[in-house]
């Protein structure tokens, strides 16, 4: 299954406007993408706060990830603070897998940012989170937290700034988005049989496991016909005619 490395920022210098900082927002979106990612069948990882850009960088280049996703919100000039709005991705201009999904995250954000022009996909150069890790990167700047109708926005729509992150990883994975719901146990009831974890949601995706008859599962959620579940490290698609909930 997909698997990201979700690191939302560190700086807790770098105060909103109307109060929290900058540090504090972006963890408060990446805690609520996970259950999103999980009933979406997307696996990841979290950043240690404390190790910072350097040790966020380290720990996912330690590991073996499709994407490595950096959460910040960004602050204008001195000459200019309180002044700018807008969400710029930035992706690596050496990697076009980076730029697809900075643009498919960018064009995603116009669907709820009040102003969809000014959410845009740009390059950088200089990003560590973007330029020096093994994983397909970008990093996010959403909206700007001196701005006090940036700074409002983001508060009022962690969870909305949520779903739309994870549904831009669903369309880059080309995997469908499923809402979050309790997550549940299952048994499987295949009549004897093992019954195939898979890759994607579909008879002729890859097998990646199997569940012996009567085994518990954890199920994360639902799309058409198949559930997102978990059994001993793998996490995949089941066909829910076969899985007791």
């Amino acid at each position: 299954m997909p698997s990201v490395f979700l690191s939302p920022s560190t700086q807790e210098w770098n105060p909103y406007t109307g109060g929290g900082n900058e540090e504090l927002y972006m963890n408060e979106i990446a805690d609520r993408m996970e259950p999103y990612l999980r009933a979406s069948g997307i696996v990841y990882s979290r950043n240690d706060p404390a190790r910072g850009a350097v040790g966020a960088i380290a720990d996912s280049n330690a590991g073996s990830y499709d994407v490595h996703l950096a959460l910040h919100s960004n602050a204008a000039p001195e000459s200019l603070s309180g002044k700018l709005r807008g969400i710029d991705i930035y992706y690596s201009p050496q990697s076009r897998y980076s730029r697809m999904l900075a643009e498919i995250i960018a064009n995603n954000f116009k669907m709820i940012y009040p102003l969809p022009d000014k959410s845009t996909a740009r390059p950088t150069t200089s990003l560590g989170e973007v330029t020096q890790t093994k994983a397909i990167a970008v990093l996010c700047e959403i909206g700007y937290h001196d701005n006090s109708e940036d700074a409002a926005w983001i508060k009022a729509n962690l969870t909305p700034i949520a779903i739309n992150l994870v549904q831009s990883l669903c369309d880059y994975f080309g995997i469908p988005f499923v809402n979050a719901g309790p997550v549940r146990m299952g048994t499987v009831t295949a009549g004897g049989s093992n019954l195939n974890i898979r890759q994607f949601p579909s008879v002729n995706s890859r097998i990646i496991g199997t569940v012996p008859d009567g085994a518990n599962v954890i199920v994360y959620g639902r799309t058409g016909n198949w559930y997102v579940i978990f059994y001993q490290g793998i996490t995949g698609y089941a066909n829910a005619d076969f899985i007791s909930v």
